[in-house]
């Protein structure tokens, strides 16, 4: 018998704007989760007022890989925002490596 695994997801341009209840809401997690990691500097509001931050949609991605990290390999926030900063530096590398082999 043949199983047919589906799977779903959420496309989200880079210039989406979210409110920190919209992002919560789409990552499931609690507001008090959420601000954690703009203490722990994992994601940065646009605007510098809390009770009216606002959110690209990169960060809806972040906080996505800090899930992954927690709940798959049972780091901390504080070890998950290491090791998105070391994944950001990878992609960063390797972005540099195409560039020059052009």
């Amino acid at each position: 018998m043949i199983k047919h695994t589906v799977l779903s997801g959420l496309i989200v341009e880079e210039e989406a704007i979210f409110t920190i209840d919209q992002l919560s809401h789409a990552c499931g997690m609690s507001k008090e989760w959420i601000l954690a990691l703009v203490k722990e500097g994992v994601i940065e509001a646009v605007s510098y007022d809390q009770k009216h931050w606002r959110f690209r949609g990169y960060c809806l991605r972040r906080v996505r890989i800090v899930q992954r990290l927690e709940s798959d390999l049972g780091l901390n926030l504080a070890g998950a925002a290491l090791a998105l900063e070391l994944l950001d530096e990878v992609e960063a590398l390797r972005n540099r490596i195409k560039f020059l082999e052009k």
